[in-house]
């Protein structure tokens, strides 16, 4: 049985955590590229430009893109035939203070009724998921809450049906207007309870941006999404032009037949996430 110490674990999850803060992904580069390239709007595709300068500078100069560097989210799938020596845990939460530390990223983690900072950026949100082998996986997603505030959650009825689903992503997504610093990529999710629909909405943000669901009415109902946001939006940073969001990604679950949970977590254009497989 294959083990992996909870040292390991923390250098990676510490790594990850300034990586994240320094250098976006090619996924996310490439969509912004795009973008720009296709925007018809002078303004926006200025900004769009500058987006880019800045993501350059940051990875360039290891800085951080934004100066909100986020509250930790942590996906972990845990191989069943590996074997953690020591407390996963608490090497995770270790991992994102150091990272937080030694890579000078802003620590904006609070107690959530007396708003005093804890200090060290965590405790991170971790979500854990047993899986088949035996290997570690660890994706990190920092959340800045210009974006994460966005985001809602609505237990609509079932006669809603797919329009209400589109009529609530995309009502979402327009009103947050330039709070989430489009231009956006939207993770959803629809069905399971009331918290597995947020969950998967966060996790949809992990997969590639502008990765097709492999379900077909999904995919039908992201690029439906999509257009319509790009349609009603506000643009780019607010300011108009062709392109509010980069992305709408939809993950789905079965849900009770009297319910139909709808869940959107939006992302600004600094969609930071980084993984490693140990």
């Amino acid at each position: 049985m294959k083990e992996i110490s909870s040292a390991r674990v923390t250098e990676a999850v510490k790594g990850l955590a300034m990586e994240a803060a320094y250098a976006l992904e090619p996924d996310i580069l490439e969509a912004l590229l795009a973008a720009r390239d296709r925007e018809r709007a002078p303004l926006a595709k200025n900004i769009l430009e500058l987006l880019l300068l800045n993501a350059d500078i940051a990875s360039r100069e290891r800085i951080p893109i934004c100066q909100d560097t986020g509250i930790g989210v942590v996906f972990v799938e845990a191989g069943q035939e590996l074997r953690l020596g020591g407390n996963l845990e608490e090497a995770i939460q270790e991992g994102i203070r150091q990272g937080y530390d030694e890579g000078y990223l802003r620590k904006s983690v609070c107690a959530p009724l007396a708003r005093v900072n804890t200090g060290t950026n965590t405790p991170a949100v971790v979500h854990y998921e047993l899986v088949a082998g035996d290997r570690l996986t660890i994706r990190f997603l920092p959340k800045g809450c210009g974006s994460e505030n966005m985001s809602g959650l609505a237990m609509l009825p079932p006669s809603a049906g797919r329009q209400g689903i589109i009529d609530f992503v995309v009502g979402r997504v327009v009103a947050a207007g330039p709070n989430p610093c489009p231009p956006v990529v939207v993770g959803v999710g629809i069905g399971g309870t009331f918290e597995k629909a947020a969950i998967l909405a966060k996790k949809a943000l992990l997969r590639q941006v502008g990765e097709k669901s492999a379900d077909p009415d999904a995919a039908a109902l992201e690029e439906e999404m999509l257009a319509r946001i790009n349609r009603e939006g506000r643009g780019v940073q607010g300011m108009g032009g062709d392109t509010t969001a980069l992305a709408v990604q939809v993950e789905t679950f079965p849900t009770h037949i009297a319910s139909l949970p709808v869940a959107v977590n939006i992302q600004c254009h600094a969609h930071r996430h980084k993984e490693i497989v140990l």
